[in-house]
């Protein structure tokens, strides 16, 4: 059993509802509203593993590889219920959307039907025909509330989706009466499209007791990411609403307090910081972790760290660093402390006492314990990749090592096949956004398993798969490896390597595009930030899918040899023409991940045998030329010669290339905003 796989394994295969094997594949999709960006799957039947995927409506069409929107995770054979499904392409407008169960053909765990072109990884089916089941999806908004207490002050709202930006505002119970205005108590900060966690909404007016309070989600209808709902006397900023016409809202019940509370579960840590997993303090404070000596009555030498200021109210998943590291096992203990002299800083160690003491409830000091292991932490979060990288969020090593990316074959049993990529040598301590660089650039989206990785032999190399495990094998915590999850989603890759051309054509050696689109090739000026005057050439329109050796060729061609950049770009408007120039970045911009737009650089060799053959030509008419013509020749020459020796000057791109990225970036943004 793998490591914190009993989490792991459950957001891998999605909840499953039992183990037990069916013989026949099944899915029950029910019509819902999304903010765009997840849509649920009731139930999916998978008799022999794989996933579960949806299709838009261009499956009617016969877009059998470009209605694919997204996919789950690999799913163990068996019945899964309530799966989410993470959308790559996100959807802008209601559709009737096809929940399809398809297989893993090549027994790999990653869905890659479409990278493929179709040949792994096809639809389950039952008597000839596909298994799948239509459901109408009506892209507004989508949230989640939990019953919590408050101090009436704030709320926190677990998760919001919304299509295209807005708020979530908190109304009270009179908006069930009809007092739609009146009851606003409060509304967050604008919010971008797309999945928002762990959202607070201070309240301008705050609530005196138990109540029902409903987060509502709202438009940002005049585009100015202002509330303007109760200004504008509901003709701006209106709720978002589901497919009944009904606002997009979760009655939620909270309680005002004024106890503190503090849960914190058992985990494995580097020693060096845990984390909390949820704090209520009425009145502001800070949580501190105590070791277990506190039992013995060491107040202060029990402490070991202490959070950041916390405003008054609810805070989930507070990472505590540890000044006072710890070397062994011991069971700690998570205690919430106020600020009794509102200076936002801790000082019960110094004050010895006297300031910030422990907040307590009938005499009880407020806190709660649980056993830390000492060995590693690793966390990780959903991203977006061009396949060549992935990003570990934290990771926290007791004795140094590394941060290793496996994938989903890991679960399969595949211990050293999984590896994927590993980061630089870690020194004991925490790391925070530690980026691997993948072995094999991956070309479809996958679950991938960031572990943590000892060096048992000291030698700050990583050698866990060439040793057969021998060496650097993981951290472990209760007898299990240390590991998190994380979706890398991968839009496109594009592939190209240094070549020699006529200057003419340049070839990719290969693209994949998870919504069709064109590889663009832009000139080393790019780096330089010249976004749009870069393009020299656009292949035709590639369809969805993967597409090897394409050959590009260049409007403006190439006289001297130069770093090129093939990127992927979009189809924004479905036209299947590159209008990104005439439009001027508005439209079919790049695909883009966390680091930038997707693209390739390949130094491109001009070849001068063509030029060679004219040089030829003109020695044999200079040769029957005067003297006169001689002279013009050898000043020729020497025109030439100094040409030659500017053209040596061959420039690497630099810094250039940040100012380019973000000027594309910047051109995508409008785009979206505009669109």
């Amino acid at each position: 059993m793998l490591a914190g796989t009993a989490g792991a394994a459950g957001a891998a295969n999605a909840s499953a509802a039992t183990a037990q094997e069916h013989d026949h594949a099944a899915v029950s999709f029910d019509t819902q509203t999304s903010g765009g960006s997840t849509v649920v799957v009731d139930e999916v039947t998978i008799p022999d593993g794989g996933f579960v995927t949806i299709h838009d409506s261009s499956l009617d069409d016969g877009e059998t590889l470009g209605s694919v929107v997204g996919s789950s995770a690999y799913l163990e054979a068996g019945t899964h219920e309530d799966v989410t499904v993470e959308l790559e392409t996100r959807l802008s407008d209601d559709e009737t959307l096809s929940a399809m169960a398809h297989q893993d053909t090549d027994d790999d765990r990653v869905y890659s039907f479409v990278s493929s072109n179709g040949e792994a990884d096809g639809p389950y089916t039952d008597g000839g025909d596909i298994v799948m089941e239509s459901a109408a999806v009506t892209v507004s908004a989508d949230l989640e509330m939990s019953e919590q207490s408050t101090t009436g002050n704030s709320v926190v709202v677990d998760r919001v989706e919304l299509s295209e930006g807005g708020f979530v505002t908190v109304h009270d119970s009179t908006v069930a009466d009809g007092a739609v205005f009146d009851s606003i108590r409060g509304t967050s900060d604008y919010l971008e499209a797309g999945v928002h966690e762990n959202v607070r909404v201070h309240l301008n007016e705050s609530l005196t007791g138990d109540e029902t309070v409903y987060p509502m989600a709202h438009r940002d209808s005049n585009d100015n990411e202002m509330y303007d709902f109760p200004a504008s006397e509901g003709a701006d900023d209106g709720p978002y609403a589901n497919g009944n016409g009904d606002p997009v809202m979760a009655p939620t019940d909270v309680m005002v307090s004024h106890e503190a509370t503090v849960s914190f579960a058992a985990q494995s840590s580097g020693g060096n910081s845990v984390v909390v997993d949820e704090v209520f303090v009425p009145e502001g404070g800070f949580v501190t972790m105590h070791d277990s000596t506190i039992e013995d009555g060491a107040v202060f030498e029990s402490v070991r760290g202490t959070s950041e200021y916390l405003e008054a109210g609810l805070h989930r998943d507070v990472v505590v660093h540890l000044e006072d590291e710890l070397a062994d096992d011991d069971t700690l203990f998570g205690m919430a402390h106020q600020d009794t002299n509102d200076n936002a800083t801790y000082d019960f160690p110094t004050s010895e006492g006297a300031e910030d003491g422990p907040y307590t409830t009938d005499g009880d000091i407020v806190m709660d314990g649980g056993d830390v292991a000492v060995s590693a932490a690793v966390s990780a979060s959903a991203q977006v990749s061009d396949g060549t990288t992935v990003t570990v969020d934290r990771v926290d090593l007791s004795e140094g090592g590394f941060v290793t990316a496996h994938d989903a074959s890991l679960f399969g049993g595949d211990v050293f096949g999984s590896v994927a990529g590993t980061s630089e040598y870690l020194e004991a301590g925490t790391h925070e956004n530690v980026e691997i660089t993948l072995d094999e650039r991956l070309t479809a989206s996958q679950t991938l398993v960031p572990m943590a990785h000892r060096d048992s032999n000291g030698n700050e190399m990583y050698d866990f798969p060439a040793s057969e495990g021998a060496d650097d094998g993981p951290y472990t915590a209760n007898g299990e490896a240390v590991v998190d999850t994380a979706k890398l989603t991968v839009p496109a890759t594009v592939d190209a390597t240094d070549q020699r051309s006529d200057g003419e054509v340049v070839t990719v050696d290969s693209v994949t595009l998870h919504d069709g689109g064109f590889v663009t090739v832009h000139d080393s000026t790019l780096a330089d930030g010249a976004v749009l005057d870069s393009v020299r050439g656009t292949s035709e329109y590639l369809e969805v899918g993967t597409h090897e050796n394409v050959e590009i060729t260049l409007e403006e061609s190439l006289s001297t040899d130069d770093d090129v950049f093939a990127m992927a770009h979009r189809d924004t408007d479905d036209d299947e023409s590159y209008d990104f120039l005439e439009s001027e970045g508005t439209t079919d911009g790049p695909y883009v991940a966390a680091n930038g737009p997707i693209m390739a650089m390949a130094n491109v060799t001009v070849d001068s045998d063509e030029m060679d053959g004219t040089h030829d030509e003109m020695d044999g008419m200079d040769n029957e030329t005067d003297d006169e013509m001689g002279g013009m020749e050898n000043e020729s020459m020497t025109d030439e010669s100094e040409n030659t020796e500017m053209d040596g000057d061959d420039s690497v791109p630099g810094f250039g290339i940040a100012v380019a990225l973000a000027a594309l970036l910047g051109a995508v943004a409008i785009a979206r905003r505009n669109d």
